[in-house]
């Protein structure tokens, strides 16, 4: 028995920082010719990064790994200061994917080292965006994961306090240590603009709103796409059970017992033609209506990279 209903999320699946990273990865590899060498995964999802190494990408761990004189993308997700010293050292062509959103945060971490203040950075520790974040001031950069941290970090009190935010976490998920920090410390300094990424945002916003019409949600992403993770927890938490899956192949039939409406969504690093696969799984077992839910429409584009963007203009691809 599968369920006769199938609700699908919008906005889901590729951001604009995403697509960009993923395009300057398809592109760089015309321009340049394999191979092109991508400092830790382009963005978080196998499919894609399995793609783009079947087209002559590969993957590395650390800048250093790579020959003299090769052509290197930094990942979407941001790079501390040191990668590109490296690259530089080993006269590499780098080609930045970082999102620009993610660049606003850095330029923003730097300018308030520079004017001298603390910064606490909230995000999760070991994820590649808080890494080459706190690497553009690590002497001033304290990261917090829950509201817990904010009461054991021992500050200067002679130093203004500011924060930061890895843009990957939503404003439900940042709230309470936000409130906590401004408990903690009275003077504490607002960003200028929120540092929230807005597909992020979104993505959350139209699981809510699917969880109130379904019994069961499935997000398509990997289990290293923490936004992806999240999309899950944002479903649980309204009391609806929800799987992630890579793609229609994890699809458990046990999970849909009793299940008449289904909610479909992807993290933000997922590839549209997933949760295409998805559907069609459900439509040749029987499902029979496949509805959107719309919550915003989002009409976001980054430009290339200047290095790259003349690279492609000069050899006519």
């Amino acid at each position: 028995m599968v369920p006769h209903t199938l609700l699908l999320a919008a906005p889901r699946g590729f951001c604009a920082g995403v697509d960009r990273a993923v395009l300057i990865v398809e592109k760089a590899l015309e321009a340049y010719g394999a191979p092109v060498y991508v400092r830790h995964e382009i963005v978080h999802n196998k499919h894609v990064v399995e793609s783009l190494r079947r087209k002559g990408a590969v993957f590395v761990e650390d800048e250093t790994q790579v020959p003299e004189d090769a052509i290197i993308v930094f990942s979407a997700h941001g790079s501390p200061p040191e990668a590109f010293r490296n690259s530089e050292q080993l006269s590499h062509t780098v080609v930045d994917a970082t999102c620009p959103l993610v660049t606003k945060v850095h330029q923003e971490a730097r300018r308030y080292a520079r004017d001298g203040m603390d910064i606490v950075m909230i995000g999760h520790e070991g994820h590649q965006e808080v890494v080459g974040t706190t690497g553009q001031a690590p002497d001033r950069i304290r990261l917090v994961e829950n509201p817990d941290d904010v009461d054991a970090l021992d500050l200067d009190d002679e130093r203004a306090v500011t924060y930061i935010t890895q843009t990957t976490l939503s404003m439900d998920e940042t709230a309470d240590v936000v409130e906590r920090l401004n408990q903690r410390f009275p003077g504490l300094k607002q960003p200028k603009s929120d540092d929230i990424c807005y597909a992020t945002q979104n993505r959350q916003d139209a699981v809510k709103e699917l969880a109130q019409h379904c019994d069961l949600v499935l997000v398509v992403g990997s289990q290293t796409s923490s936004n992806s993770k999240r999309l899950v927890e944002v479903s649980a938490d309204r009391s609806v059970p929800a799987y992630l899956i890579d793609d229609a192949s994890e699809i458990d039939p046990s999970w849909l017992d009793g299940v008449g409406t289904i909610g479909l969504t992807s993290g933000a690093s997922a590839p549209e033609v997933l949760v295409e696969q998805v559907i069609d799984w459900f439509v040749e077992r029987g499902t029979r209506t496949v509805d959107t839910v719309t919550v915003v429409e989002e009409d976001v584009e980054f430009s290339m990279p200047g290095n790259l963007k003349r690279k492609l203009e000069a050899t006519g691809t």
